[in-house]
């Protein structure tokens, strides 16, 4: 699809850049066929963007640009439904099936009819009304009679349309109804994100996809790729638009929604029979989960003749397949350690065939959910296995008669550090920053943006240092030579260069950010500047007692706890050594002015400055006697706002805030 804007007025040239986004929005993520790169896609709307930014009469609702929302929401409205979202009955086995096609053909008589087969995917049902053809509304399913408002979430979803223009002069008003599912690679990158911040996994798909829909702030929605897959297409009083479900369904995908192409008539209980057969078998195969086949008759007049049951309709019916559960024995436990150091127990299993691939092992997460299951060694076990997901155990079906238990292990078993469970908490971590498990990840956050801030360190450089063996220490990084990372994939002398001299010039941040480096537990950037302000020298922090720990502002007993616990692992005293032969900042003699030109004064900080880089800004209201909040209270004194600036601008608008460009603070900042 080409595309010039260079002689359009700039409505016209917004109006074509909307157009063509949402084409290739469809070809994304509806038809999984993309046309462009992401990177042309990104360029596209920021072009909308900057266009909407000088010209803001020109948004309109259905913009691509206003499918994120920048306010949290207080909670959810309730809503009722236009007709009941009903539940439908179930078929475990072929005999109920049947038994189901029995009771159709007999109320039908000698009527011919005929199924529609579609997979039953494992999601949140939600009913989407549009207006004058955009999204007016969207409501999660609730008890059925009545759901919750989560339009502004919903409106994050790229494959729900935001207008349907071809629909409005013949349907101005008219109501979707699908499901909010969660694809397996989504699930799998949702659950790995929550486990690097300590987080509980999701159970699976379904649940991560009720819980990203309901959250109270649209944009971690819009981080998190839902899909919505529609199946029903209503009139306003929620009756079916069209004589045929088919018809619906055809409806539905000419107008750009997604709809599941695994679909089929029946002309029989036996084709549909085979339809269920053959997805049971190739339901690994699919990108999202599935747990059976739902049956509906095709004509809405013999649905309406056939009726409803108290809770279901008589005209469709969900098929279920068999739980994918085997059960298998124990043979031992293993511990995997985690790229933040988190020690996961894991079941050795008897090889066991599950929905055709061989299970050998499933993970246990902690010890907390050993004690549940009440598993020791030698036992016989459930295990279950849901698409890619990891295997788990599921119950413990018989006691082994030379049954033994697992102990977590007092070492790390791949560097032999300490390991330390918090109390209260189930999870068991290794705390040497060097361990070799955890040791990209603490490079990693070592060399992140507000803390020592080595700009071009990235995971691909940060493998290859450490795959070639070049860091064996986060302290390494000091000791590498303009050659050896010149001698990187894809790094030339100029680029080696330039992260030979971000890393360099890393020694010289101030102390607080040394502190912060470390990845101690609980402690980030402010209360890394509490404990220099308090102690002055890093030496002194990593001998101070838990008493004297507590002594620094916002220091509690948990946070003291971690401090003491992580300088008492000889390797990280070790690479604490390492870290001032380097010469970092180990001294902290900048403290803030009370009596500064800012003393009083609470800023928060939002978007990007023209000059001043967010830890140069807060370093220099801090030093000024001022303080820097993360967050816009009624105590917030001024907002600093940049481009780009998100909803901590709002919020100040709407508390009557004063908010400032870099200019003023810069003004306040120079009176005596």
């Amino acid at each position: 699809m080409s595309f010039s804007t260079s002689a359009l007025d700039p409505a016209a040239q917004a109006e074509s850049l909307r157009e063509t986004i949402r084409h290739h929005e469809h070809q994304y993520y509806v038809l999984d066929q993309p046309e462009i790169s992401d990177g042309e896609y990104d360029d596209l709307v920021r072009r909308l963007q900057r266009i909407e930014h000088d010209h803001p009469e020109l948004i309109t609702p259905d913009s691509p640009t206003q499918r994120v929302g920048g306010k949290t929401r207080e909670g959810f409205q309730k809503v009722p439904h236009s007709s009941p979202m009903l539940s439908l009955d179930n078929a475990m086995d072929e005999a109920e099936l049947r038994a189901f096609d029995a009771r159709v053909r007999e109320l039908l008589g000698d009527e011919p009819f005929r199924y529609v087969a579609e997979l039953k995917m494992d999601g949140l049902s939600m009913a989407v009304r549009y207006e004058d053809a955009c999204l007016r509304q969207a409501i999660t399913r609730g008890d059925g009679a009545t759901g919750e408002d989560v339009t502004e979430n919903a409106r994050t979803i790229r494959s729900l349309p935001l207008s349907v223009p071809n629909a409005a002069s013949k349907y101005p008003k008219f109501e979707v109804r699908g499901e909010v599912v969660m694809n397996r690679r989504a699930f799998e990158r949702l659950n790995a994100e929550r486990e690097e911040r300590e987080l509980t996994r999701f159970a699976n798909p379904r649940n991560a996809a009720a819980g990203s829909l309901r959250v109270l702030e649209p944009s971690i929605t819009a981080s998190r790729r839902l899909d919505y897959y529609a199946y029903f297409l209503l009139d306003t009083s929620g009756a079916p638009l069209f004589d045929s479900h088919w018809k619906s369904l055809e409806w539905l995908s000419r107008h750009g929604f997604k709809v599941n192409p695994k679909r089929e008539t029946c002309a029989d209980v036996e084709e549909a029979l085979d339809f269920c057969r053959e997805w049971e078998a190739q339901r690994e195969t699919l990108p999202y989960e599935i747990d059976g086949v739902v049956l509906k008759v095709d004509s809405v007049d013999q649905q309406r003749r056939l009726g409803y049951t108290a809770k279901a309709p008589r005209w469709a019916i969900a098929f279920k397949y068999a739980a994918r559960q085997v059960e298998t024995e124990v043979t031992d436990i293993s511990v995997q350690v985690g790229r933040t150091g988190a020690l996961t127990p894991v079941a050795h299993l008897a090889p066991r065939a599950v929905s055709g691939v061989t299970v050998s092992r499933a993970t246990l997460h902690n010890e907390d959910e050993i004690a549940r299951l009440g598993l020791q060694i030698g036992d016989t076990v459930v295990v279950e296995r849901s698409g890619d997901v990891i295997p788990k155990v599921v119950r413990v079906k018989m006691q082994g008669t030379r049954r033994r238990p697992f102990r977590m292990p007092k070492e790390c078993p791949v560097c032999g550090g300490r390991v330390v469970r918090e109390e209260g908490e189930a999870v068991t971590r290794c705390i040497n920053v060097n361990c070799p498990a955890r040791l990209k990840e603490s490079i990693r956050h070592f060399a992140s943006r507000g803390v020592m801030n080595i700009e071009g360190l990235g995971d691909a450089v940060i493998d290859q240092l450490v795959d070639r063996g070049l860091v064996t220490s986060v302290a390494d990084l000091y000791d590498l030579s303009k050659e050896q990372l010149a001698g990187l994939d894809r790094m030339g002398p100029k680029s080696a260069g330039n992260l030979f001299n971000k890393i360099d010039r890393s020694r010289f941040f101030a102390m607080p950010r040394v502190i912060a480096a470390l990845g101690i537990r609980f402690v980030g950037e402010r209360t890394a500047e509490f404990l220099a302000q308090h102690f002055g020298s890093l030496d002194k922090i990593s001998e101070a007692s838990r008493e004297e720990l507590m002594e620094a502002d916002e220091v509690g007993p948990k946070v003291a706890e971690s401090i003491f616990t992580f300088f008492r692992e000889p390797r990280n005293q070790e690479l604490l050594q390492k870290l001032k032969a380097a010469n970092l900042s180990f001294e902290y003699t900048a403290r803030r002015k009370k009596d500064g030109t800012l003393g009083g004064l609470t800023f928060v900080l939002t978007g990007t400055l023209p000059t001043l880089s967010r830890e140069d800004a807060k370093h220099r209201i801090e030093s000024a006697g001022g303080k820097v909040a993360s967050a816009v209270s009624r105590k917030t004194s001024y907002v600093v706002a940049g481009d780009d600036a998100g909803s901590k601008l709002s919020k100040a608008k709407e508390l009557k805030i004063p908010v400032i460009d870099e200019a003023a603070l810069l003004e306040l900042l120079s009176k005596k």
